[in-house]
């Protein structure tokens, strides 16, 4: 046998490279800074030798001791352990100190030594040009990472990442429809394709993922709030509303989906109706200040000054400093048709809940002066 062949490898997946998705998202990449384990059969005193420095450095590495592991596993290597181990080990190191340049090139060299056929070290190495921000370099290890495993879901869903950072949605999109393909029980690459899509403007499809992944998932309500947010972005209003109303079937008193509702609804120049879903919302939450706000301000814009006044003053209850704004509008309203008691009446209102505020002080002392 010769002293250098490897009788049995085994490597310990850790949570190291945790990889670089935002995000938006709820996977991780199966870490691939992993633990490389060899062990060596050697009858020499020199092979014993390798087989306790690598048992050594491997606790030096468990130990969080990196510096020293490194040093240990550069003389197991002198002394016949498998370069691939050495190499993979020691870039594993390289990246727990965060000398990535050194770390690339490390994985670079394990590779390098198993004549293309590690995937670990290809995905590690991918990661840390990601890291580095070296995208086309990314790109390509993953490219190689996923010839030896197609199937590897992470790795599809980070090439797609890379591809996004050069600008390359389609190969973004290609690469997030492979993840999908082999896995679509995971909501997350749903989101993650259909985003894909809209970064193409292809929007039908878009609708279409959303739609099989409710479909699929029907617990996930939030698929159909994604759906309305999707159809706005397109100025699909109408349809947007639509998708709010059925998420709403589901769960009707979701606070955030009934102001989506509304936003939507007053965008599209429906504002009385979208005041009726906010005066509903601000039943069910009062404390719901923006909501409020937003009350105060469609009614004021419609001339409907009680609802708006009443709208203000719950938000100011709940602390919320703009409805000042709103009060000191309807008081300048007020003081250019010459009533200035009610103007004065409306900004003491505000003075109640902001007694500090020196801009309402300042306004009640030119009223009165008049």
């Amino acid at each position: 046998m010769n002293l250098g062949k490897l009788i049995n490898i085994c490597y310990e997946l850790k949570r190291g490279l945790r990889g670089h998705l935002a995000a938006c998202n709820s996977r991780s990449l199966v870490a691939r800074c992993a633990l490389f384990v060899a062990f060596i059969a050697m009858p020499s005193f020199a092979a014993q030798t390798a087989y306790d420095l690598m048992e050594r450095a491997n606790a030096l590495y468990r130990d969080g001791k990196f510096k020293q592991a490194i040093t240990l596993y550069r003389k197991a290597e002198s002394r016949g352990a498998d370069p691939v181990a050495t190499s993979f080990n020691i870039a594993n190191s390289y990246y727990q100190v965060n000398d990535l340049p050194n770390a690339a090139a490390t994985y670079r060299k394990a590779v390098d030594f198993s004549n293309g056929t590690f995937s670990p070290a290809l995905f590690n190495m991918a990661s840390v040009y990601f890291r580095l921000r070296q995208y086309p370099e990314c790109v390509a290890a993953y490219h190689r990472a996923l010839k030896l495993e197609p199937e590897n879901v992470s790795g599809w869903l980070y090439l797609g990442e890379a591809y996004s950072k050069v600008g390359d949605g389609v190969g973004a999109l290609r690469a997030i429809e492979k993840a999908y393909q082999f896995d679509k029980e995971d909501i997350s690459i749903v989101y993650q394709l259909s985003e894909a899509n809209i970064a193409l403007n292809d929007f039908e499809r878009a609708v279409a993922v959303i739609r099989e992944g409710y479909a699929a998932h029907p617990e996930e309500v939030d698929f159909l709030v994604y759906l309305g947010d999707v159809y706005r972005l397109n100025k699909q209003f109408e349809e947007s509303a639509g998708a709010y109303r059925e998420a709403l079937g589901v769960r009707p008193d979701d606070a955030a989906t009934m102001y989506k509702l509304a936003d939507v609804l007053a965008e599209d120049e429906k504002p009385f109706v979208a005041m009726d879903v906010l005066n509903n919302l601000v039943q069910i939450k009062p404390d719901f200040s923006d909501a409020a706000i937003f009350l105060g301000n469609l009614a004021y814009d419609a001339k409907f000054y009680d609802r708006a006044e009443s709208a203000y003053e719950l938000a100011a209850k709940q602390g919320n400093a703009e409805s000042v704004f709103g009060f000191k509008n309807m008081a300048y309203d007020a003081h250019a048709q010459k009533r200035d008691d009610e103007a004065l009446r409306l900004l003491r209102v505000a003075q109640k809940y902001f007694p500090d505020d020196v801009t309402v002080q300042a306004d009640i002392l030119e009223f009165e002066k008049n």
